[in-house]
């Protein structure tokens, strides 16, 4: 298995240097970056280049690592031995399995994609590292192990809103995606939108990074809503001259809104606007 991107991905040589390391040395492979950068989407196209089933577990901040193995519903199983259910014999009908559980049994090597896993509290890596490690966990009501079939492919998203356990990390491969710069940007783009005309890519991209520049943004402008500006800017059939304008009353860009997600954000526009008309006048 040799990962080497795909028609619909944009991956760069250190990002397939580190997708086939993460598969050669069967660690999970660690993958951060800003939002927006493709973390999960690569876990989609690794999986479409390899040919495997993608198993994904989206992370949220109540979810807990016993989750990924198994739950068992106690409550249902004593509410239906009250009304006589023939089902309370056997307890495997209140076992509900976890993601784990689902890459583990696939008699296919799959990938299990643990997304975003810094949503979690502090304590969810820790509680995954043996399973990660071992490949097999025990249930307890059923006494019975179980084991992986074939080691997953693991790929673990994180986005840093908290830090990592040292013992986690020290299991995994790293890669941190870097913004894309503005030949991969173009080349991403192109992806997209083929054959996008010359000038109007130019000036979107040179307001794109000029609002990523600006001191005080609370949310930079990612890849995907650069993507979603420049559908909006085709759809409405916005000019390159109409971006090049340089009034210092219209610092704001045409339908910024794909840009700019936050009420302070915006108003951070308007007062350079302001100033830059001040100066002006």
């Amino acid at each position: 298995m040799k990962f080497e991107g795909t028609k619909n991905y944009v991956a760069t040589d250190d990002l397939r240097v580190a997708v086939n390391a993460s598969i050669t040395l069967q660690r999970p492979l660690l993958i951060k970056g800003e939002p927006g950068t493709g973390k999960t989407v690569l876990a989609e196209e690794v999986a479409k280049a390899l040919g495997v089933e993608l198993i994904t577990w989206n992370i949220k901040s109540t979810t807990k690592a016993q989750q990924g193995l198994y739950e068992y519903d106690a409550v249902t199983r004593l509410r239906d031995s009250q009304l006589g259910d023939a089902r309370v014999k056997d307890i495997k009908n209140y076992i509900s399995k976890g993601k784990l559980w689902e890459a583990f049994e696939r008699p296919n090597r799959p990938i299990l994609l643990i997304d975003e896993i810094d949503k979690a509290d502090i304590e969810f890596p820790n509680d995954l590292l043996q399973e990660l490690d071992r490949m097999e966990f025990y249930v307890y009501e059923t006494n019975e192990t179980i084991k992986a079939a074939q080691r997953p492919i693991v790929i673990i998203t994180s986005n840093n809103e908290k830090e990592l356990p040292d013992a986690f990390l020290r299991r995994c491969f790293f890669h941190y995606i870097k913004f894309p710069d503005d030949e991969t940007m173009r080349a991403i783009i192109e992806v997209h939108f083929p054959g996008l005309k010359g000038k109007l890519v130019q000036e979107a991209l040179n307001i794109f990074y000029e609002i990523r520049e600006v001191p005080g943004l609370k949310k930079k402008p990612s890849t995907s809503e650069l993507i979603d500006w420049l559908k909006l800017l085709l759809s409405e059939d916005i000019s390159p001259e109409t971006l090049r304008e340089k009034d210092p009353s219209k610092l704001i860009p045409p339908l910024h809104g794909a840009l700019l997600k936050n009420e302070q954000d915006v108003h951070l526009f308007e007062r350079l606007a302001f100033l830059a008309r001040r100066e002006r006048n």
